[in-house]
């Protein structure tokens, strides 16, 4: 069975949300509220490391943002950012966002990633 991994960020789709986001990460970085964001991209593109990562995981994996995941899985009231692993159609948090928000570095991120989601 293929590991799913769903990463949720804590920030809504769409052009204007993402032209915002880039504005108040350049601007006020250590207000914004998205560290698995922060943590994933530089100001406008996602880190080289970390597609490189993503692509040699092994595992399916799955990026949603806040409205996206809301739709989707209404009856899940988690904080945001997240880290989901999919199991039989349920969701299951492998890193919460305390966890995730307490990354500092992109390797503290792919630490965590594979410690707590590939077991």
């Amino acid at each position: 069975m293929t590991t799913h991994l769903i990463f949720v960020y804590n920030a809504d789709s769409g052009l204007y949300n993402t032209l915002a986001d880039a504005a108040h990460k350049v601007f006020a970085p250590s207000s914004y509220s998205c560290n698995l964001c922060q943590v994933t991209y530089g100001w406008f593109t996602e880190r080289r490391d970390w597609r490189d990562f993503i692509a040699n995981l092994g595992a399916e994996t799955e990026f949603l943002h806040r409205d996206q995941f809301r739709r989707r899985f209404p009856e899940l009231d988690i904080a945001l950012p997240a880290v989901l692993h999919l199991s039989d159609g349920q969701p299951k948090v492998c890193i919460d966002a305390a966890r995730l928000n307490a990354c500092r570095e992109l390797e503290d991120l792919i630490g965590l990633v594979r410690e707590r989601c590939l077991t």
